[in-house]
Parts: C-alpha cells; sequence; structure tokens
C-alpha cells in the first residue's frame, strides 16, 4: 500500500519558470494598485492589498494523515481596481478588501490537465530521430502539439517503452529500448507526469528498468515519474498536485488530486525477485488499497491504467470490471492506455453512493510506425488527447467542469525528422496522401480518420 505521501521535486521545470515570469507581471501590477491607492488616501491609516494567485504543492509528505504544504506561485488572471479611495476610514477600506468584494475576489481553483496515449517507438520512429551527427532528437514528434500541452496545467504521457539508454542498445518491437535523448524531448514538450507502467517496462529486465529510472530521477527530478520503481520506498510514495488560490493560506480554497498509473502486465517477464515493487501491477487488493490511502489525503483521485485488447476499439470485460473496482473506490477520473486504438469515453455513476467517474477507455497511440499491414491498420495512426478541468465548486467539492477529447493523427515520411503528430484539425488531405502508411492500409485517409472519431467519440470530440 501507498502510504508514503510525496509530490514532486521543488526545483522549477521550464513551464514553472514560464510561471513565474507571469507571476512577477502580476506583483508589479499590485504594486502600481498600491501607490495609487496610498496616494490618494487623506489619513494616515494604511491597509495591504491581498494578492492572488494559483499555487501548487511541492513538499514531500511522510505521514498521509499529516500533510502540510509549501506552494510554488503560477498565475491566474485577477481584476484589481486602480480606483483611488479618498475620505475613508480604516473599516471601509477594510470592508472594500473583503474577500466577496469585486476588488479582490479570489476565484475558485481551476486545473487544467491533458493526456495524451502511446509513445510507441517502433524501429522506422527511432531511425527517423537519429541525426546526420549520429544524435538522436525527438522534438519533431512533438512540434505540432507541444503548445497545447504547455499550455495545460499538469500534463500527462503513456511512455510505452523503456527509455534505458544506448548502452543496452536502442530497439524496437518486440523488445524496445530507447536513446536518453527522449527524455530531454518529452520534458520540452511539456510533459509533467511520466505513466511507465506498461506491458514493454521489463522489456529490458532489471537492467533496463533500473537506467530509465534513475536516468529520470538523476537529470529531471522536477518531473513525476509513476509506474516503475528503483526501490521499495519508491514504490510507496503516492503522486500529489495541490492548486489553490490565495498565497497566504494554502489551505483556503485549494485542492488535492492523486494520480496512480498500473499495468495489466509485463508480456509474462517476471518482476526480479529482489524488486516485486518494480512496476505497479493491477493487483486487486494493493490497487484498492492504494486507493483507499489516496481518498485520506486527495479530494480528487486519477488513475491511469494499461489495459484492454490491441486494436479493439471497444473496452473489454476486464477494462469493464477494472472500471467497476475504480468506480467503488472513489476514484473520479480514467484515463487508460494499451489497445493502441481509440475507445469510447462515458460517465458511470456508483447507483449506491451516487459517486460519478468519468472514463476515457483508450488514448490509442500519440506515435507509432508499425510494420503490418491491412484493413484497420489505418486505426493505429488515430490518438487522442484528453482535456479535462478540474475545479473546485462553491460548495467546495472537487469536480470535473468541463472535459473533452482532441484527435490526433501520427504522420509518417521517410528520412529524419520525418515522424510527427499532428491535430487531426490540422492535417490535410495532402499531408494524408503523403503519409507512408497509405502503404500499408490503402483507407486510410483524413476522411478515415474523422469517420473513426465519429464512430468513436460521437460529437464529443468536435
Amino acid at each position: 500500500m501507498k502510504t508514503n505521501i510525496t509530490v514532486p521535486c521543488c526545483q522549477q521545470s521550464s513551464k514553472i519558470r514560464s510561471l513565474s515570469i507571469t507571476t512577477m507581471r502580476q506583483l508589479c501590477s499590485i504594486v502600481v494598485c498600491v501607490v495609487l491607492f496610498l496616494s490618494g488616501c487623506q489619513s494616515s491609516t494604511s491597509a495591504t492589498l491581498p494578492t492572488t494567485s494559483t499555487q501548487s504543492a511541492t513538499t514531500p509528505i511522510t505521514n498521509a494523515k499529516d500533510v502540510s504544504n509549501t506552494s510554488i506561485p503560477t498565475p491566474t488572471e485577477t481584476s484589481i481596481s486602480t480606483e483611488i479611495l479618498t475620505d475613508e476610514s480604516a473599516d471601509d477600506v477594510r470592508d472594500k478588501l473583503s474577500i466577496n468584494d469585486t476588488l479582490t475576489n479570489d476565484p475558485l481553483p481551476t486545473l487544467t490537465l491533458v493526456m495524451v496515449g502511446d509513445i510507441l517507438l517502433h524501429t522506422p520512429v527511432e531511425q527517423s530521430a537519429l541525426q546526420d551527427d549520429g544524435s538522436y532528437n525527438f522534438d519533431a514528434l512533438f512540434a505540432h502539439t507541444n503548445d497545447a500541452i504547455l499550455a495545460a496545467d499538469l500534463a500527462l504521457v503513456n511512455q510505452e517503452v523503456i527509455i534505458g539508454g544506448e548502452t543496452l542498445g536502442i530497439s524496437g518491437y518486440p523488445c524496445f529500448n530507447a536513446p536518453f535523448a527522449l527524455c530531454d524531448s518529452l520534458k520540452d514538450a511539456g510533459f509533467d507526469v511520466i505513466c511507465h507502467a506498461t506491458n514493454h517496462a521489463l522489456d529490458k529486465g532489471k537492467t533496463g528498468l533500473l537506467s530509465c529510472y534513475q536516468n529520470w530521477t538523476e537529470h529531471y527530478p522536477e518531473l513525476a515519474i509513476l509506474g516503475i520503481h528503483d526501490n521499495a520506498e519508491s514504490a510507496d510514495e503516492l503522486f500529489l498536485y495541490t492548486v489553490n488560490t490565495n498565497s497566504s493560506d494554502p489551505d483556503f480554497n485549494s485542492f488535492t488530486i492523486a494520480i496512480l498509473n498500473y499495468t495489466y502486465g509485463t508480456n509474462g517477464i517476471p518482476l526480479p525477485k529482489d524488486m516485486p515493487y518494480a512496476v505497479d501491477l493491477l493487483d486487486e487488493k494493493a490497487v484498492i488499497a492504494d486507493l483507499q490511502a489516496a481518498k485520506d489525503v486527495a479530494d480528487f483521485i486519477v488513475v491511469c491504467p494499461h489495459w484492454g485488447t490491441e486494436y479493439q476499439t471497444q473496452p473489454d470485460a476486464y477494462q469493464k470490471k477494472w472500471a467497476q473496482i475504480f468506480l467503488e473506490n472513489g476514484v473520479d477520473l480514467v484515463i487508460g492506455t494499451h489497445p493502441h486504438v481509440i475507445e469510447p469515453i462515458e460517465w458511470m455513476q456508483d447507483e449506491t453512493t451516487g459517486h460519478e467517474m468519468l472514463i476515457y477507455y483508450s488514448l490509442g497511440n500519440y506515435v507509432n510506425w508499425t510494420s503490418s499491414s491491412g484493413k484497420t491498420i489505418a486505426n493505429r495512426m488515430v490518438g487522442g488527447m484528453a482535456t479535462v478541468t478540474i475545479t473546485l465548486d462553491e460548495d467546495g467539492n472537487t469536480i470535473i467542469s468541463d472535459y473533452g477529447i482532441e484527435a490526433l493523427v501520427c504522420h509518417l515520411e521517410a528520412g529524419t525528422n520525418g515522424v510527427t503528430t499532428y491535430f487531426l484539425s490540422d492535417y490535410t488531405q495532402e499531408l494524408a496522401s503523403q503519409n507512408v502508411i497509405c502503404s500499408q492500409d490503402s483507407n486510410f485517409s483524413k476522411e478515415y480518420c474523422v469517420d473513426l472519431c465519429n464512430d468513436v467519440w460521437g460529437s464529443l470530440w468536435h
């Protein structure tokens, strides 16, 4: 059971740095407001304008029942009047500066979360990232989507293959291994949470898993790595992320989300005998214990399961079974991966408690270049970016206030940097006709991709 509770390291990512700059600009505006206020006062009484900012908790917590938060400020839009106040008593000024006054209303905290599906590096994808100087660079994969990823407060990705580094040999199907350069590209694209619990987590054995995990933690401590572990202490950690709108009181107008990541298995490769904690598996007893621990410290629970039947566009009995387990144990949002094709999105409700849960059964592939040919291969080119807005409502409940899906299409061309992913809304039939996958499934076209999204997602993706 995950009883040791932790949150991401305090070091700032590029995303956090850009937010901090915006926050400084907001503080400058507040200083101007204060100067205007003081210049207009006719008495010696002074008042301090409260500031408003969004916070994300980053303090390690060692006891699930003793949660204290230290926060990194991020910006939130606030409307601060520059009206000069005159002939006001101190009490009147305090009244104007109350939290319920339109002058300085604290907005309800809101988190925008996005997630994309499988980063599945078949050999041609890795070859496309091989540069003329012999180095690898995967930035092209995210060139057309990274603005949306960076814009989210929290961005998740399913890292399908292990990133064990070049020393172990770069390889594609069936036993994958990616170069460390992929980590740079994932970070620069804007991802905050890397989900590694997949059936390929042990493709390079214990050595590959340790190499992958330790590279992440040593060089990218600002990112959260879920689903794999190098020691028992790591396996007992729970990822938490807290948002609030009051810099002086982290408990005011705040909510905390927990994110967990599991896989159905590891392709028959057993867990290392001395590392039974190496990969988080969908073991019912262990998962329920984790969810109960999460409920003690979080207001909202997200689970990212690696599950389902490959290439099937409808959820199977295994997914339905686990969805019910998640629902009954208080999960609020499920975002699934593994089938390599998109699957439906639906709400579930517990008939006993009334608890509701939003579930994305499968986001499909973000990138892949299968060697297979034939009918429905084109389905593997279509993926989704889940978009979810989580908000603290006026009654103090943490809710999903908005959600949707952005359709993605993987574009394949031969040559260096020839593989990339587009939003389907930006994709043209001309590009589709140039996609190498046409030679493997002649049905592929932009219209085919649109029809698939309509069949699986209905009107939700428009």
